[in-house]
């Protein structure tokens, strides 16, 4: 038996094969060891188990942004056109003489547009909404600028509503204080006091010989 055991151990086979598995063992031990001491850093790197959460973090608040400024923008849009609507059919109406000064005179303007627009910005529309309808000598005489204050706000001062007679040349302006209804967007589109942007409609025309 101990010949046998001398000759195995003299097989040059066998030695290779011990001298590969002692050398495959060091080796393990050397890369536990690196692995153990390699720098947090490093390992963070070649993690890849956050990438979502921080590509999300990256991508919220501009993609928050643009949700609310679609939201904010289609809403107004909508009330725009409602009042553009509302204004139109009402100088419509005061051309051919189905409106007569009596019936738009002191409050009773508002109160005919406010019924007209829908439920959407029927909320505080007498305080909110602002109406001036005059007649000129001509169209030269028409305004088309829009008066403000110092503070930024419409300028109602010169505003009054006197319709013309047959044949008169006038014209119907209609503003709305529009609301912004989000915070993160009301810094950004508001162009009046109190974080609300303005809403306008007119219509000139000249009367018919009705």
């Amino acid at each position: 038996m101990r010949r046998l055991a001398n000759r195995d151990e003299s097989n040059p086979f066998i030695a290779v094969l011990t001298c590969l598995a002692n050398l495959k063992a060091s080796l393990a031990r050397v890369g536990a060891a690196s692995a153990l001491h390699a720098p947090r850093a490093g390992l963070f790197a070649r993690s890849r188990q956050a990438s979502v959460a921080v590509e999300f973090a990256l991508l919220a608040l501009p993609f928050s942004l643009l949700i609310f400024a679609i939201l904010e923008t289609s809403v107004a849009y909508v009330a725009q056109q409602a009042i553009t609507n509302a204004t139109d059919d009402i100088a419509r109406q005061l051309r051919t003489g189905v409106l007569k000064s009596s019936d738009v005179s002191g409050g009773k303007l508002k109160q005919i547009l406010c019924a007209r627009i829908p439920v959407l910005i029927t909320q505080d529309c007498n305080n909110q909404l602002l109406v001036d309808l005059e007649s000129y000598s001509s169209f030269d005489k028409v305004p088309t600028t829009i008066p403000f204050t110092s503070t930024g706000d419409i300028d109602t001062s010169g505003f009054k509503v006197a319709p013309g007679d047959t044949l008169s040349i006038n014209q119907l302006r209609v503003f709305y204080r529009w609301p912004v209804m989000t915070d993160i967007m009301r810094q950004r589109i508001s162009n009046l006091p109190n974080g609300k942007t303005l809403l306008y409609a007119t219509d000139t025309w000249q009367n018919e010989p009705y």
